[in-house]
């Protein structure tokens, strides 16, 4: 999952979780016990939801027909965006709360705790903010623009510029596979929450 799923599957009850969560990818290997337990239970969530996401079947069919599509070792990536689009345009269904309040909610309080974050993810957050990645991801242009991004900083012959083309082309197979993996997504995440 990509970071509007890692935001959202954070709650609202706990800002050092969202923090954890969010920096994560920024965070290698054991350098997490440089944080406070509250941002190293987030960061350990965000693992854990990464593993879930890799091995859950749904999630392997869907990579299968992306590498199938000539998206090779990309295929996790391109499958991590398409499924926060399929979250940001049906956010109503799985939240109280319009995406546009979420979003600018997590904004604030990403703005207040920046410099707690990493260098890299301080570097990039004035662009994500700015830009309104996670609201933007609703709109085939924003993931559009999210793929070029991710493209630009991959290595050559990635290909995920074109990506969005493909989840045009096969647009329902890969929102049945969110809604058949985001369910025990969530569910999973709640049992993690509380220890199971």
């Amino acid at each position: 999952m990509n970071f509007l799923a890692h935001l959202y599957l954070s709650g609202s009850g706990d800002e050092d979780l969202l923090i954890g969560n969010f920096i994560a990818d920024s965070v290698p290997g054991r350098q997490l016990e440089q944080y406070p337990a509250g941002i190293q239970r987030g960061i350990r969530l965000h693992r854990a939801i990464d593993t879930f996401t890799d091995q859950h079947p749904v999630v392997r069919q869907s990579t299968l027909r992306l590498r199938e599509a000539g998206y090779g070792k990309y295929a996790g990536v391109v499958s991590d965006v398409f499924f926060d689009h399929f979250l940001a345009r049906n956010f109503h269904e799985f939240s109280e709360q319009p995406l546009s309040k979420f979003t600018a909610d997590v904004y604030r309080l990403l703005a207040a705790r920046a410099t707690e974050f990493p260098a890299r993810v301080q570097h990039f957050l004035p662009y994500m903010t700015r830009q309104d990645w996670l609201g933007h991801y609703a709109d085939l242009e924003g993931i559009r623009q999210s793929l070029g991004g991710l493209s630009r900083r991959a290595s050559a012959g990635s290909g995920m510029e074109t990506a969005v083309r493909e989840l045009e082309r096969n647009y329902p197979a890969y929102e049945a596979d969110f809604r058949a993996f985001f369910p025990e997504l969530r569910a999973y995440v709640a049992g993690w929450q509380d220890g199971r």
